[in-house]
């Protein structure tokens, strides 16, 4: 089964930080991260989102994040 985890970060510049620190505690679970952000003109928007694959942990993985976030999760 693969889950995917769509994670939105209304303020890149001040919850990267924690979002990072998690992502990291749980890298050997995640086997793909996609982080994507709109671009203004020419320059980088403060808001995005961060997919992630899940292969293992799910439920623990996606209790973390929904303490901080307010996570979409799809499986199949």
């Amino acid at each position: 089964m693969t889950n995917i985890i769509g994670i939105p970060v209304p303020d890149r510049a001040n919850e990267a930080p924690l979002l990072q620190e998690l992502l990291t505690k749980y890298g050997c679970y995640i086997q793909t991260r996609i982080g994507l952000h709109p671009l203004g003109t020419y320059q980088c928007r403060n808001d995005g989102v961060i997919l992630i694959e899940v292969i293992d942990k799910f439920n623990e993985i996606y209790d973390e994040l929904r303490k901080h976030w307010d996570i979409q999760c799809m499986k199949f």
